[in-house]
């Protein structure tokens, strides 16, 4: 009649793992299940607690880590609400200064300002998201592009053929 217990404590401990998801509960199970195994095989009260120990024990100390970092490393971090807006390209609206202005930022109007004091940044300019502050876009000016040839220049003559 122990096996019932086994059974009833796997399922609960399985059950209790899905609000945790730390793997310790699972592998706590894992345990329970090894012990229902050894209660049907015949073992008495003492073996069935055992292998329940054993059992847990070596999963938690082997199987519970490996399974942890293989979790971690396929699950890669993806930023998601304001914190994705970081390092984009957004267009001021407005004059933006230390104490405000107004972006255009993924297509949504955005109250911004600068980062540092005395930074006036034009109404039309590009500008790159720093950090995201409340509901605030800290931006900086974009560096200005290097350009090898000035847009006013003429261009060059084509090619003579031979």
């Amino acid at each position: 009649m122990h096996w019932v217990w086994w059974v009833v404590a796997a399922v609960a401990l399985g059950v209790l793992e899905i609000l945790t998801l730390d793997l310790v509960l699972l592998m706590l199970a894992a345990g329970a299940v090894a012990a229902l195994v050894a209660s049907a095989l015949g073992g008495d009260i003492v073996v069935q607690v055992l292998t329940f120990a054993v059992t847990s024990t070596v999963m938690l100390v082997f199987l519970r880590p490996y399974l942890l970092r293989n979790l971690r490393r396929r699950t890669p971090l993806v930023e998601t609400n304001a914190a994705a807006n970081v390092g984009r390209p957004a267009l001021t609206l407005s004059e933006v200064t230390e104490r405000g202005g107004l972006v255009k930022l993924a297509g949504e109007q955005w109250s911004a300002r600068t980062d540092g004091a005395h930074v006036v940044l034009p109404a039309g300019a590009d500008v790159r998201v720093v950090r995201i502050d409340g509901a605030t876009a800290v931006v900086a000016p974009l560096p200005a592009p290097d350009d090898a040839a000035p847009d006013d220049a003429p261009p060059a003559p084509p090619a003579s053929a031979p």
